[in-house]
C-alpha cells in the first residue's frame, strides 16, 4: 500500500513541474517585438500585405488573433498570426508595419511587448 501512495506522489509531482514548465505561449507572453514591410508570401501561403495587421510567430499555430501591447506607451493591435519567425532569438513576434505603425514601434524598431492570445 505504501508503494501505491508513493508512486501516486511521484506521478503528482511529475505533474505539476510539467504544468509549471509549459510553454509561455499558452496565453500570454511578454519579449521584444520588431516589424517586418518585406516579403511576397507567408508561411500559410497567403500574399504578404506590410500594411495589414498580420503577425509572425514561431509556434502559435496560423489564425491566431493576439493583443500585442507596446509597454513603452501603452498602445495595443490586435494581429492574425499568418508566418514564421522571428528568425532573431530574443524576439518573440514579428510584426507587419501597419501594426508596427498602430503601437508606435516603426521609430524605434524594437521594443517590449505583451502578448494576449485571444482564440
Amino acid at each position: 500500500m505504501n508503494r501505491f501512495f508513493f508512486a501516486a506522489g511521484v506521478l503528482g509531482a511529475c505533474a505539476a513541474v510539467l504544468l509549471a514548465v509549459a510553454p509561455a505561449h499558452a496565453s500570454s507572453q511578454t519579449g521584444k517585438a520588431s516589424w517586418y514591410k518585406m516579403g511576397k508570401v507567408t508561411a500559410n501561403g497567403e500574399r504578404f500585405k506590410p500594411n495589414g495587421l498580420t503577425a509572425a510567430h514561431r509556434t502559435l499555430p496560423f489564425g491566431t488573433k493576439v493583443l500585442v501591447k507596446n509597454l513603452r506607451n501603452g498602445k495595443t493591435v490586435t494581429v492574425r498570426i499568418n508566418d514564421r519567425g522571428p528568425f532573431v532569438k530574443s524576439r518573440i513576434i514579428d510584426v507587419s508595419m501597419g501594426a508596427a505603425k498602430r503601437i508606435g514601434l516603426t521609430a524605434s524598431g524594437v521594443t517590449k511587448v505583451s502578448l494576449q492570445v485571444l482564440n
